[in-house]
């Protein structure tokens, strides 16, 4: 997501404010997708017990006709990886070269977000699918601070049909392909449609989008990047 026009690129819009003077954050759907994982339709996130933690070797290994390359990734469009910890994401299209770090539950259920102080870093939901695993993977980014643009700040120029990987700490490399991107009020979230299971290896990029609402001291919208493992 583009910084807003008023605001100079590389600048925080006119008047944005920091939470503890450090950054702004894309707080409701990082709260949307902790109550979510958590189970919390009608409940509050602090109620309900975290999600148990992806076991390794519970995704399916890759079949014959999925067979890992010598590359390092799956030869089928839908072929599983063991599960293994991203390292880094690279997405050539819009220049994103970031390492990644586990994002975990606050006391209050809410996801913890990257660290504000560093604007080329990219977070995954620890607990839950790594990227490449059969399922969902959630990744999120800032697309910017008080002081300048971050690691998302371009993705909404990605397009349908663009790839990128994802290198893992088993030295694969997952490769996905982007299926869609979509911008979601807030208010109106998708949650399940965002952050349910998927019957193949899966991954949503996710960061801030809209209009900058200076009363709220956020986005109005989310960008959701849609992608399959390739």
């Amino acid at each position: 997501m583009p910084v807003p026009p008023s605001a100079p690129l590389g600048q925080a819009p006119p008047g944005q404010g920091s939470r503890g003077g450090t950054t702004v954050l894309c707080a409701v759907v990082l709260l949307l997708l902790a109550v979510n994982l958590l189970g919390g339709k009608g409940t509050s996130a602090d109620s309900t017990p975290p999600p148990a933690p992806a076991r390794a070797g519970a995704s399916a290994a890759p079949s014959a006709t999925s067979a890992i390359s010598s590359a390092g990734t799956a030869d089928g469009t839908d072929g599983a990886l063991p599960r293994s910890a991203p390292v880094r994401l690279r997405i050539p299209g819009i220049s994103v070269d970031a390492p990644f770090t586990g994002l975990a539950l606050a006391a209050d259920g809410r996801l913890q977000p990257p660290p504000p102080d560093d604007t080329n870093l990219v977070g995954w939901y620890a607990k839950g699918v790594s990227p490449g695993e059969k399922g969902t993977a959630i990744i999120a980014g800032h697309v910017d601070t008080i002081r300048s643009a971050a690691v998302f700040a371009r993705l909404d120029q990605l397009e349908e049909g663009d790839r990128f990987q994802v290198e893992r700490a088993d030295g694969r490399t997952a490769s996905f392909v982007v299926d869609s991107l979509e911008t979601f009020e807030k208010s109106d979230f998708p949650s399940e449609r965002v952050y349910d299971p998927a019957d193949r290896p899966e991954v949503r990029l996710i960061t801030c989008a809209g209009s900058y609402d200076r009363t709220a001291r956020d986005y109005t919208d989310n960008l959701v990047v849609f992608a399959h493992l390739a």
